[in-house]
């Protein structure tokens, strides 16, 4: 069916009774927006699984002994943890956002693969129920990390087959959505909009498409070891039958470290829309952003055996590996350089989206640094699983991926929803989740200099103070997560709240600025007609 209208009215106009209602509008979806609905809502499910698994842990490890789990169970929360939070969490939330902002920033009136689209969502449901499940197996949930190191994963009971068939549906699911992405970016563009000319949102997209192409069958691979190692006699990773149970760390990091910056990137993407918006100033180094993003890119697949330094490898490799993991904080700094500088003597306002970028850059920073200090061989050997890599990855991943996630969701939800967030609950949920994310992991730092090792259910009791205030943190922490769904996402939903302007924001650039608030369910039927800087619409 094609809808040819004899106007170019960027608008399109509002197609709502085009729109199929009930549950087959959901189970059937074929549009972006629905579509980034079901994403960003699954994500935040999952957000709130993981984050039970891990408030479990931090109240294990609320005092010293052993309280509410044995640490066989305690091993099995860990690792369902970060499977979850990892690939069930903000993964899945990053392609949402995918899926609801490329079309509306590139003109295109959908994704490329709509029905690939709904293909690649529904396959992330069984594979859900299949990770939380099993919890319920015999012998329980896997308990190897969520690295899943062999020889442990070949000792595991059946809950580890489906863990890794879990996995394999994930990575399917993954790898459509990628080529879903690159293909609409590259051939539905509207006319004059050039690459240079993109919203950095798709670049960063683009580029963590490619990466995830390249790096999930790899974890495939690995996984597919383990299942033959497991049950049909092959010996890759088993020393009994003369594997090497470090090639599997080879081949896991080589898909990891990537992985690292597919969770970044967007987020990357998402403040250099968000910064430059409320500094009412156009983003600082451009091509430089993009060229920074293409480098982390490059050289990601270069670092991954920084996570190895205490395999026994030879000096050599330590060097290589630590210099090229600390080349990587070059392209970075570019990227916060040039946000500090699109804040410099910009006309800034602290809207809340605004607030979560500055924070976002804050406290990434922090994490980075720490990193960089990891990337140190003789200092990662004594810091090797220690609460001190905990510290740095959260800082990294939650103050990183996730608080530029709230940015993002406040900055677009009005378009979303058509109707205005409270500013003043906002407010509350940043500054709520600011304080009690440094409460929970900036102690870790400590634990961890102090040499607390990870994944234990117990500990000795000099770590007792530091332990108990991060627990609180963490379960502060959660409750802000609940307010933000319940204060901010669920009156939204139900359009409650002042009417949302085509333009809420003044400083915003960029199609999606371009159709009116709500986005109607169809949007540029025929292509938009840009500017010279193709970020408005002419005629």
């Amino acid at each position: 069916m094609s809808a040819v209208l004899d106007h170019h009215d960027a608008h399109g106009h509002d197609h709502d009774h085009h729109a199929p209602t009930g549950w087959r509008r959901w189970v059937y979806a074929t549009n972006h927006k629905d579509i980034g609905t079901l994403y960003l809502l699954f994500a935040f499910t999952m957000l709130m699984v993981g984050g039970v698994l891990a408030l479990l842990i931090r109240a294990e490890l609320f005092k010293p002994g052993l309280q509410l789990v044995n640490p066989e169970l305690f091993n099995q929360l860990t690792t369902m943890h970060g499977l979850i939070m990892v690939f069930g969490a903000i993964m899945p939330a990053f392609v949402g956002f995918a899926n609801w902002m490329i079309p509306l920033q590139i003109g295109a009136s959908d994704m490329a693969f709509a029905r690939m689209n709904n293909f690649s969502f529904w396959l992330m449901i069984p594979a859900a129920i299949m990770l939380v499940a099993s919890f319920f197996m015999p012998g329980g949930a896997p308990a190897a990390g969520w690295t899943l190191y062999a020889p442990l994963t070949l000792q595991m009971g059946p809950s580890m087959d489906a863990g890794i068939f879990a996995m394999h549906i994930l990575g399917a699911s993954s790898i459509m959505g990628s080529i879903n992405i690159i293909v609409t970016i590259l051939n539905m563009r509207a006319p004059g909009m050039t690459l240079m000319k993109m919203p950095m949102f798709c670049w960063t997209w683009l580029i963590t498409a490619y990466l995830l192409i390249a790096v999930m069958p790899v974890l495939a691979g690995a996984i597919t070891m383990t299942l033959t190692d497991r049950h049909f006699g092959t010996s890759f990773f088993n020393p009994a039958g003369g594997g090497d149970p470090v090639m599997y760390q080879h081949i896991f990091w080589f898909f990891g470290h990537p992985e690292v910056y597919i969770m970044i990137l967007p987020a990357f993407g998402i403040v250099s829309q968000v910064v430059p918006a409320f500094a009412r100033k156009k983003l600082f180094g451009y091509a430089s952003m993009v060229y920074a993003t293409g480098s982390i890119a490059i050289l990601s697949f270069v670092v991954w055996a920084h996570h190895m330094f205490t395999t026994g490898m030879p000096v050599t490799g330590q060097l290589f590996f630590m210099y090229s993991t600390m080349l990587i904080a070059v392209p970075t700094g570019v990227k916060i350089f040039n946000w500090i500088a699109t804040m410099w003597k910009g006309s800034m306002t602290f809207e809340t989206p605004m607030l979560w970028a500055v924070g976002f850059i804050f406290v990434f920073t922090i994490g980075g640094f720490t990193g960089l200090i990891l990337s140190v061989a003789p200092i990662d050997i004594q810091m090797q699983d220690t609460y001190y890599v905990v510290a740095h990855f959260h800082y990294v991943l939650v103050a990183g991926s996730l608080f530029a996630m709230f940015s993002g969701i406040y900055y677009w939800l009005p378009k979303w929803t058509g109707v205005m967030y409270s500013e003043r609950r906002g407010k509350i949920h940043f500054w709520w989740s600011m304080i009690s994310f440094n409460f929970t992991f900036f102690p870790m730092h400590f634990l961890g200099l102090a040499g607390m090792p990870r994944r234990y259910a117990d500990y000795p009791m000099q770590f007792a103070d530091f332990n108990a205030v991060a627990s609180v943190g963490a379960f502060g922490f959660g409750l802000a997560q609940v307010y933000f769904f319940l204060a901010v996402i669920v009156p939204a939903m139900r359009g409650k709240g002042e009417k949302a302007v085509q333009k809420p924001w003044e400083g915003a650039e960029g199609l999606e600025w371009e159709v009116p608030s709500p986005a109607p369910f169809h949007t540029f039927e025929n292509p938009p007609k840009l500017d010279a800087t193709a970020t408005k619409v002419i005629g």
